[in-house]
């Protein structure tokens, strides 16, 4: 809420962090500065899986006490990347349970000779349960994928010291009723079909559940008394940005802290000192979305400086954050970015890509943006999973908006709605929350999706789950993505923003798009009328197979996809005039999924292949969205393409 004076929000801004649920320790970006270093450990690492009956050999032999290589065959396998793929064998591709990794480290000396220094080992994503080892000391467990976890190894590495260190990780993909996203495993008793001790693991979510080690896995440095966490929220009062900070410091008790707000050109705009304050900003460059302003996306620094005294001397510590000027706000029928409309025409995504899986890879990241920027989308939702730390420093760096899921897709079976789900959701939210809070680009956070939500409990365990998101950022919208009826849906009346999913002339009344019309404008009016919450579509689309043409239009054609899009976007333009805030076409590109009879290798709905190569869809939804940016996203004039060169981009 914008507040009417500088002197009410000065007073209150001491508060306005600290109104947030308190989290336990940070998990800030592991960036370098001149009081922190980093090393990448991405490349080849040691990998092997565990073939035995019960998936525990490797526990039992105690792997993580040796090189893993004295244990039996390893194979050559890189980090970051998924397992599956990239190998010629089609049980590993298919595989579920334990597997290994192991890496040797070489140590720069001064980390392991200056007590004084903290040496931390971060993975980015373990899908799904991960056991850390170093030299074969347990360090560290995390549950669930798509989200990092930390471990501090100073001691073991300053012990002696080492000029080296042996990492080794043990990862489970196993998915049950109550992980996220959940699961089941059946077993095939029936020894005249299935071989001994034959099982599958079951989803209720169509994307592969492709396993390993998906992002960065590095070490990180900072001194023994560091800055542990920043949490920044932003306002606007006429033409001065309001830039409210909390910081906590680890390590030590007393402390000086200085903070120092840069532009875009390094020049210093204002200064202050202690753990929290409010900065006002004169003539504030504000934070837009890409195509909504001229100059989108600006972006100041936050440096934090931390002096301390430890064992007699000074000691330093600097971090610097990125921070975008913004406000984000929901009316009964808008969605508004610094009080000005801005409606959603974007994409649906998944980190998925031949070989890698769901590995992370720079070419095929700054690709995909490219292809966003030209496509005119300005914004796209992390479905359904939260996606790599670097991606959403890009959309802060482009302008692109994010909705933030987190992995609670094919929620569906009643197990799945006790108290043991509900608790690991909750946990999952504060592990996503504390990671992207900070990120302008992060407007809406959405808990689920397509869950059973018509379940007598999901009224409960989404009451539960989005109150408690909100009081974690009390500052954005929350939301999760319904496929339920609008009369039996019981989750939808405590979201902030109505995301709904359908696929008219696709999942049934196969082939007949004169149908879509009359079925969308119902499903609007429906929803609107029960609950006055402002509606995006959330997911739309078709199958198509490229190359596949068809006149008059037939399922899987490219002709199709382009038919069944334009029959959406007729009621699109009418109910986008009243309440509908966005929609977002699924999908981006085409994935992989699981073999069945309905996916020709993966599911074809992206408007490009998975290869990156654009559909006609492509063509028609570019020139959709560039005439949607001129209507009515852009508060400035437009250009046809923005250039982002210049902007330097650290880690």
């Amino acid at each position: 809420m914008r507040l009417a004076s500088l002197e009410l929000w000065a007073a209150l801004a001491p508060l306005l962090c600290g109104c947030a649920l308190a989290l336990p320790g940070g998990l800030l970006y592991p960036r370098e500065s001149p009081s922190r270093e980093r090393k990448d450990l991405g490349g080849l690492w040691s990998f092997r899986a565990d073939l035995s009956n019960g998936r525990r050999r490797g526990f039992e032999e105690q792997w993580y006490r040796r090189p893993l290589r004295e244990s039996g065959p390893t194979l050559d396998m890189p980090v970051p990347s998924s397992f599956n793929d990239v190998s010629q064998d089609g049980q590993l591709r298919h595989f579920i349970g334990w597997v290994w990794y192991e890496r040797e480290v070489t140590l720069p000396q001064r980390w392991t000779q200056d007590p004084s220094t903290r040496v931390v080992l971060r993975i980015g994503s373990a899908h799904y349960y991960a056991i850390v080892w170093v030299n074969g000391v347990h360090v560290a467990e995390h549950e669930g994928g798509h989200l990092p976890f930390e471990a501090d190894i100073s001691k073991l590495v300053q012990s002696g010291p080492l000029d080296s260190c042996r990492i080794t990780i043990a990862i489970n993909n196993t998915l049950t009723p109550h992980t996220l996203p959940p699961g089941t495993i059946r077993y095939q008793n029936d020894a005249s079909k299935y071989p001994k001790g034959y099982f599958v693991q079951d989803i209720n979510f169509d994307f592969f559940n492709y396993a390993g080690l998906h992002r960065p896995v590095l070490l990180y440095t900072t001194p023994t008394a560091y800055i542990d966490d920043i949490t920044i929220n932003t306002d606007v009062d006429r033409d001065t940005g309001l830039v409210s900070y909390q910081i906590s410091v680890q390590g030590s008790e007393h402390f000086e802290l200085e903070v120092r707000l840069m532009d875009e050109d390094g020049k210093v705009v204002v200064q202050g000192s202690g753990a929290q304050g409010l900065l006002l900003v004169p003539a504030a460059h504000l934070w837009w979305p890409y195509l909504m302003h001229e100059h989108p996306a600006y972006l100041y620094s936050l440096e934090v400086r931390m002096t301390t005294q430890a064992a007699g001397r000074p000691v330093s510590d600097f971090y610097v954050l990125p921070v975008g000027i913004r406000t984000v706000q929901v009316t009964h029928n808008q969605f508004l970015i610094n009080e000005q409309p801005f409606y959603f025409h974007g994409v649906n995504k998944h980190e998925d890509s031949d070989i890698r899986g769901k590995g992370f890879d720079w070419p095929l990241l700054v690709k995909d943006f490219n292809l966003l920027r030209w496509l005119g989308a300005n914004s796209f939702r992390t479905s359904h999973y939260p996606y790599a730390e670097e991606v959403m420093q890009l959309c802060d760096r482009y302008g692109i908006v994010v909705i933030d899921e987190c992995p609670g897709v094919g929620i569906v079976l009643s197990q799945s709605f006790g108290n043991e789900s509900l608790q690991h959701h909750l946990e999952v939210m504060e592990e996503l929350v504390r990671r992207d809070k900070n990120h302008p680009a992060v407007v809406m956070w959405s808990v689920a999706n397509e869950p059973a939500s018509n379940l007598e409990p999901a009224g409960y365990y989404f009451k539960t789950l989005i109150t408690h998101t909100k009081a974690l950022d009390p500052s954005r919208p929350v939301t999760f993505v319904t496929n339920s009826n609008y009369a039996t849906d019981r989750g939808v009346p405590y979201v902030d923003v109505i995301c709904v999913n359908s696929y008219f002339s696709w999942y049934h009344d196969f082939g007949h798009l004169e149908v879509i019309q009359p079925q969308l404008q119902t499903q609007f009016e429906s929803w609107y009328k029960t609950y006055q919450k402002p509606i995006i579509q959330s997911e739309y689309g078709a199958e198509t197979i490229p190359g596949f043409h068809e006149d008059p239009p037939l399922m899987f054609s490219e002709e199709y996809q382009k038919g069944l899009l334009q029959q959406y976007h007729l009621v699109l333009d009418q109910k986008r005039k009243e309440y509908v805030v966005g929609e977002l076409i699924w999908n981006f590109a085409d994935f992989m999924t699981n073999q069945s009879p309905t996916r020709a290798i993966g599911n074809r709905k992206g408007i490009f292949t998975r290869q990156r190569q654009p559909k006609s869809a492509a063509f028609l939804l570019r020139d959709r969205y560039w005439k949607l940016a001129n209507e009515t996203g852009s508060h400035h004039s437009v250009p046809e393409l923005q250039s982002f060169g210049t902007r330097p981009f650290t880690f």
